[in-house]
Formats: structure tokens, C-alpha cells, sequence
């Protein structure tokens, strides 16, 4: 049985993806698809970058250290790319903690903003 190979247009839709962020994703060597003449083919290698690419990307991580991290795997093995993981992982960790309370303040503010307008409309 042989492996699963998509096009171009299959990866832009299997990932939700548009072509363009597809192209950038190969132009900054974090894809790597075969090339057929003008044509894309993406085997399960670049599918599972393809998902990390875009995990990392949910967590926050920049482009660059995604493409340091996957290209660790390559030179250093699983062991180096793990205890980076959890380093870039602390980091964001810690930075969306801070977002999250950042956020909770300003819902508390605004609605207590919507509340007092509420109760001043009432009265009118």
C-alpha cells in the first residue's frame, strides 16, 4: 500500500489553509513538499510538520522558533527538541497567564461599565 500523497490543493484543505500561507510555510523552509514540474506533493512527513506548524502557531509561538524547533529534530534528535519544547512551552505558559488576567480585568471593567449604563437607562 502506498503513502498517502496530497496536492497542493488537498494540503490548502485537508490544513484550512489558503495557498499563500501554504507557499510562505515552504519559502521559510518550514515545508518541504516533493516537486513534480510545477506540482506540489505532500507525503505524511509534511503533514506532521503541518500540524505543528499550526499547534505552535495556537500557542503562540513565532514562525521562526517553530522552524529552529522542527529543524532541532533533524540535527539534534527527539531529546534536544523536547527540553526546547518545554522551554518555548514555560514561556508561553507564563505570557498567556498574563493575557488571561490582563482580560479577566477589562470584562470585570466593562461590565461593570454595561451595568451602570443599564441601571442610568433604566431611570430615564
Amino acid at each position: 500500500m502506498s503513502e498517502e500523497r496530497l496536492t497542493f490543493k488537498e494540503m490548502c484543505a485537508r490544513f484550512d489553509v489558503t495557498p499563500r500561507t501554504l507557499r510562505y510555510y515552504e519559502y521559510i523552509e518550514l515545508l518541504f513538499p516533493e516537486k513534480e514540474g510545477r506540482s506540489r506533493f505532500y507525503h505524511s512527513s509534511e503533514m506532521a510538520r503541518m500540524t505543528l506548524i499550526l499547534r505552535g502557531r495556537r500557542w503562540g509561538f513565532s514562525l521562526e522558533e517553530i522552524r529552529q524547533w522542527l529543524e532541532m529534530y533533524e540535527k539534534e534528535g527527539t531529546e534536544s527538541q523536547y527540553r526546547e519544547f518545554l522551554r518555548l512551552a514555560d514561556r508561553q505558559l507564563e505570557a498567556l497567564a498574563k493575557e488571561r488576567l490582563q482580560l479577566e480585568e477589562t470584562i470585570s471593567d466593562l461590565q461593570k461599565m454595561r451595568n451602570g449604563v443599564s441601571v442610568d437607562l433604566s431611570k430615564a
